[in-house]
């Protein structure tokens, strides 16, 4: 066999390694679960898995560009160009608030 046939039979090898194993790896899934649930339990009740976290919602804008109501910015992270302008030119941040 040349190399190159040989690479290709290590890719397939590889290929096939790892759906043996997925299916493996699901098959034991099963079966946990379903043992688990014959003892009334489920299987994130037996582990303590924590349960899937809440997505976060956006922050709410705080502060407001005076001329150009779009860009906002929530008092969140760095703070955005136009905000430090407007400091820089006498605003304060209750100036630039959102009412």
């Amino acid at each position: 066999m040349s190399v190159k046939d040989l690479k290709q039979l290590q890719k397939d090898v590889d290929k096939a390694i790892k759906a043996a194993e997925d299916r493996s790896r699901k098959d034991a899934l099963t079966a946990l679960e379903e043992t688990a649930k014959k003892h009334g339990f489920s299987l994130s009740d037996l582990t303590g898995a924590m349960p899937k976290k809440r997505k976060s919602s956006p922050a709410t804008p705080k502060y407001a560009h005076p001329e150009n109501a779009e860009l906002t910015w929530s008092g969140r992270g760095r703070q955005p160009v136009w905000f430090k302008e407007a400091l820089e030119n006498g605003k304060t941040p209750d100036d630039l608030a959102i009412a």
